[in-house]
């Protein structure tokens, strides 16, 4: 087929250039066109191919070259290590030297209580120049200069705080939502205190095209009363009223348990919705 198309333009190309000069440059050019794009093409793709690999070579025979100069050590790393101090010398106390001779002094030692204790070595008037020693003695001149330690130098002991006990009372705090395993109910069931509701409740004063609405909270106790209930609605006359409902009725409430069955107060929310005709 490409043979074909090559005669078909030979034979075009011998039909245009009929009797003129066949040396003319056209006349070349054309009979040689392909010849000259597919080695224009190689040559294209050959130099493109060295373009690429050319910076890869270079990369791959370059050494890098480590300048010492320019290298900087890193600084060592300073841990700071607390001392501790040595701990304190412990010193003995010192004792009593009991004075010399030549100074008064009285018995200070205390006797051991018996039941026929003998009293008859106890002076009960001391001379004010007396000082404590180990035996009475008033007849010697008064000391001048006792070595009688004023302080005691212990080193450091170790004090043992009190150990606290905690206390064992009952929990007062108020539990909700997961810290229950059981919630808090009226004893005859919660439709026969909503049906109580509706029927305490004095609507005689209350006109209004639009639902009004409140939630009452209130503290169900250990005991199965009711505590600290207060309401949250936007109209006061309605929640005024929705509390004193909520206070009229008469029951008791089964409290609420926490996760070891034991009986805790807890808080109960009860909402009330209302739309009065006129």
């Amino acid at each position: 087929m490409k043979h074909l198309q090559q005669n078909q333009e030979f034979r075009l190309n011998e039909i245009l250039f009929e009797n003129r000069n066949k040396q003319y440059g056209a006349y070349v050019l054309r009979n040689e066109s392909d010849r000259i794009l597919t080695k224009s093409l190689f040559i294209g793709v050959s130099l493109l191919a060295a373009i690429s690999i050319t910076p890869m070579i270079i990369s791959t025979f370059r050494t890098v070259e480590i300048n010492e100069r320019d290298f900087t050590p890193v600084p060592p790393v300073m841990i700071d290590v607390e001392k501790k101090d040595p701990p304190a010398e412990v010193v003995p106390p010192k004792t009593v030297t009991p004075p010399p001779p030549s100074v008064r002094q009285y018995d200070s030692q205390v006797v051991t209580p018996t039941r026929d204790a003998d009293e008859s070595k106890i002076v009960k008037d001391i001379p004010k120049d007396a000082i404590a020693g180990v035996k009475n003695d008033f007849i010697a001149p008064p000391a001048t200069t006792i070595n009688i330690p004023t302080t005691i130098i212990s080193g450091p002991g170790t004090i043992t705080p009190p150990k606290v006990t905690p206390s064992t009372g009952p929990d007062n705090s108020v539990k909700e939502g997961g810290e229950l395993s059981v919630e808090a109910q009226f004893a005859d069931g919660i439709e026969s205190f909503r049906n109580k509701v509706m029927n305490k409740f004095d609507n005689s004063d209350f006109e209004s095209d639009y639902v009004m609405k409140t939630t009452i909270t209130f503290i169900v106790e250990r005991d199965g009363t009711i505590s600290g209930i207060k309401a949250d609605g936007k109209n006061l006359d309605f929640n005024a009223e929705a509390l004193r409902t909520i206070k009229s009725i008469k029951g008791k409430w089964i409290p609420g348990k926490n996760k070891k069955g034991e009986a805790v107060r807890s808080y109960f929310k009860f909402p009330i919705s209302m739309k009065f005709d006129n």
